[in-house]
């Protein structure tokens, strides 16, 4: 049991020590979609949507996400980010668009940022749905996914 990282002598859950990792430069990117009927994305283009604007409540709500992960994920330390952002690009699908969102965190530190976009992404693809849920119960949300990192003692990693 001593052989995983998050785990004590006595097989019980630990955060793991990070104070002698080397400090650099991380980034990590990640990937997420959510697919909507033509009516919620026309209401979201055309700002009609009761609750307010989608997107930018969304990616608020992405960027809170990045900066509070650690209070989700159990082992995640918490770190002082450099940076998130997050873009929206819509994609037509037959009768369906697809909001393709993409997040990028930075940081200056001792361990990665990838859980933090992952979690921003997911945040920001639930507010979408929570925004949007009263036209239509059935949007699907699509996979996550790291797309790419930077930094740390693993080194980059890019999405085959």
């Amino acid at each position: 049991m001593t052989n995983f990282t998050h785990f004590n002598k006595q097989g019980r859950a630990k955060m793991v020590d990070i104070s002698d990792k080397k400090e650099s430069v991380r980034t990590a990117n990640a990937k997420t979609s959510v697919i909507v009927v033509e009516e919620i994305y026309q209401k979201i283009n055309e700002q009609e949507i009761a609750k307010g604007d989608v997107l930018a409540v969304a990616q608020i709500a992405g960027i809170m996400a990045a900066k509070n992960t650690s209070d989700w994920i159990p082992m995640c330390h918490p770190l002082s980010l450099s940076g998130v952002d997050i873009t929206f690009e819509w994609e037509r699908l037959d009768n369906k668009y697809q909001l393709h969102i993409v997040v990028q965190v930075k940081t200056k530190g001792s361990t990665g940022v990838e859980m933090e976009a992952l979690t921003a992404a997911s945040a920001t693809a639930l507010t979408v749905y929570d925004m949007c849920k009263a036209i239509d119960k059935g949007i699907i949300i699509g996979e996550t996914y790291l797309l790419s990192k930077t930094g740390g003692k693993s080194g980059d990693y890019s999405k085959p």
